[in-house]
C-alpha cells in the first residue's frame, strides 16, 4: 500500500467511504480515507516492494565502528562519566584513530585496535589487512570546554528553571534524531532489514564455525520484501556478497550459501519460485575489507537504524558517549515507539526528538503513524510527555547507559537485536500507555 498525505480541513475524528479530493488543482480518488484532526490520511491499496541491506562484521565501515566502540566501552568499564567522541578510519595495514576524549583513566588504545581487528577475523597479512602488522596511528585531544559548559550544567539547571536531578546535563549537541517501530515482525522491526542483519550475522558465524572455510570477513546482504499493504507477503530478491579464498569455484559458493546462509535464516514461506537470488553476482569477491575499500566510522547509519524505512537524524552512534544525543536519544526514540506499537496505540510509529546544545528539554517532539493509528498522533504525543522523561541525564539513568555495552551492537544494528538484552528494547510502558490511552 503506497500512501499519499494532503492537508485537509477535518474539526473531527471520523471515517469517510470512498472520496475524492482536489488540493493544489490535483485530484486524488481513493476507496478509503481516514480523517484525523485535520489531516488526510489517503490509503491507496496495492502491492509494493521495500528493500534494506546489512554489511558483516568485517566491512570496513564496520570495522571502524567496532573499534570505535571497543574503546569506548574500555573507558566506560573504568570511568563511566567520561566523555568519549572517537572516529576511526581503517585501510590497507593502516588504522587512524581521531578524536576528543575526556577521562580519568587509561587505556591501551593500539592494543584495543590490533585485538579487535584480529576478533573480527583479519589475523592473516595476504588479507591485505590484519591485527598484528596494521600500523595504529592516534590522535586524541580532550574534549571542547564550550560545549563540556553545556553537557556539566543545562540551561535548566543554571536559570533555576528546573532544579531536580536530570537537569543536571545538557544535550551534547543539536540535532534532531529518529526512532521507529513497526508489527510486521516479533522484534517490532521492518522485515526486510532484519532478514538482511540475520543474513550477514549467519555469513559471520559460518565463517568463525568453519561451516565455510573459505570465506573471509567482508560480506554484504540485501533483501527484498514484497508487500501487501503494510504486511509482507513474500521475499522477492536476496542479495550476498560474501569474501572468499581465491581458489574457490563461483558455483560452490553459490550453491553452500544458499544451503548454509539463506535457507536457515529466511523462512521457507516467504520464499518461492520466483525469489530471486544473486550471490557474488560480479563472479569474484577475493580483494576486501580496509584493503578493498577504506572504511569509517559513522558510515552505516541507515544500516545501524531502520534500514531506510524511517528517517534518520544524519548522527552516527559508534565511539560516542551517552551525553551525545545522537546515540542515547536515538535508542530512547527507539524504546519510546516500540512501546507505542507493542501497546497497540499504533501499528507503525515513527517518533522524531530534537534538542538544543546544553539545553535539557527536547526543542521538539513529533509523531508519525502513517494512517495506523488508534488514537490521534497527538494524543500519542502527550502520552509520550507524561510517561517518558526524555531529558539525556533520565534517559541516560532509566536505560543504563554509562555501562560498556556498545560493541555488541556495533555489527548486525542497534535495534531489534533478539540475541542481546538492550534496554532500550524492553517493553515496561505497555500497560501505562494502554491504560492511558483507553485500550483496556
Amino acid at each position: 500500500m503506497s500512501l499519499l498525505y494532503t492537508q485537509w480541513a477535518a474539526d473531527k475524528l471520523c471515517y469517510c467511504g470512498p472520496i475524492t479530493l482536489k488540493c493544489s488543482e490535483v485530484e486524488i480518488f481513493a476507496p478509503e480515507a481516514i480523517l484525523v484532526g485535520r489531516v488526510v490520511q489517503v490509503l491507496q491499496k496495492g502491492r509494493h516492494y521495500f528493500t534494506s541491506e546489512s554489511v558483516t562484521a568485517g566491512h570496513p565501515d564496520k570495522v571502524a565502528d567496532q573499534i570505535s566502540d571497543t574503546i569506548l566501552d574500555a573507558i566506560l568499564a573504568e570511568d563511566p562519566d567520561a566523555r568519549v567522541a572517537c572516529e576511526t578510519t581503517v585501510t590497507t595495514g593502516m588504522v587512524l584513530v581521531v578524536g576528543e576524549i575526556s577521562t580519568t583513566c587509561y587505556v591501551d588504545i593500539p592494543k584495543l585496535v590490533r585485538n579487535t581487528v584480529k576478533e573480527i577475523g583479519y589475523t592473516r597479512a595476504k588479507y591485505g589487512f590484519d591485527g598484528d602488522t596494521c600500523a595504529v596511528i592516534t590522535s586524541i585531544d580532550e574534549q571542547s570546554p564550550d560545549i563540556a559548559m553545556g553537557v556539566d550544567a543545562a540551561l535548566e539547571h543554571k536559570i533555576g528553571a528546573e532544579s531536580d536531578e536530570a537537569a543536571l546535563i545538557g544535550a551534547g549537541d543539536q540535532g534532531m534524531m529518529f526512532g521507529f517501530a513497526c508489527n510486521e515482525t516479533e522484534e517490532y522491526m521492518p522485515m526486510a532489514l532484519l532478514l538482511a542483519h540475520k543474513l550477514a550475522k549467519r555469513l559471520d558465524d559460518v565463517r568463525r564455525s568453519r561451516v565455510l572455510p573459505y570465506l573471509r570477513p567482508d560480506g554484504k546482504t540485501q533483501v527484498t520484501i514484497e508487500y501487501e499493504g503494510y504486511k509482507p507477503i513474500r521475499v522477492d530478491t536476496v542479495i550476498i556478497s560474501a569474501q572468499h579464498k581465491p581458489d574457490i569455484e563461483l558455483d560452490t559458493i553459490r550453491a553452500d550459501i544458499i544451503e548454509h546462509v539463506i535457507k536457515p535464516v529466511v523462512p521457507a514461506e516467504l520464499l518461492d519460485d520466483r525469489t530471486r537470488m544473486f550471490i557474488n553476482p560480479t563472479g569474484r569477491f577475493v580483494i576486501g575489507g580496509p584493503q578493498g575499500d577504506a572504511g569509517l566510522t559513522g558510515r552505516k547509519i541507515i544500516v545501524d537504524t531502520y534500514g531506510g524505512a524511517a528517517r534518520h537524524g544524519g548522527g552516527a552512534f559508534s565511539g560516542k558517549d551517552p551525553t551525545k544525543v545522537d546515540r542515547s536519544a536515538a535508542y530512547a526514540a527507539r524504546y519510546v515507539a516500540k512501546n507505542i506499537v507493542a501497546a497497540g496505540l499504533a501499528d507503525r510509529c515513527e517518533l522524531q526528538l530534537a534538542y538544543a546544545i546544553g539545553v535539557a528539554q527536547p526543542v521538539s517532539i513529533m509523531v508519525e503513524t502513517f494512517g495506523t493509528g488508534k488514537v490521534s498522533d497527538e494524543l500519542i504525543v502527550e502520552l509520550i510527555k507524561k510517561h517518558f522523561d526524555l531529558r539525556p541525564a533520565a534517559i541516560i539513568k532509566h536505560l543504563d547507559l554509562r555501562r560498556p555495552i556498545y560493541r555488541q551492537v556495533a555489527a548486525y544494528g542497534h535495534f531489534g537485536r533478539s540475541d542481546l538484552d538492550l534496554p532500550w528494547e524492553r517493553l515496561d510502558k505497555v500497560a501505562a500507555l494502554r491504560a492511558d490511552a483507553g485500550l483496556n
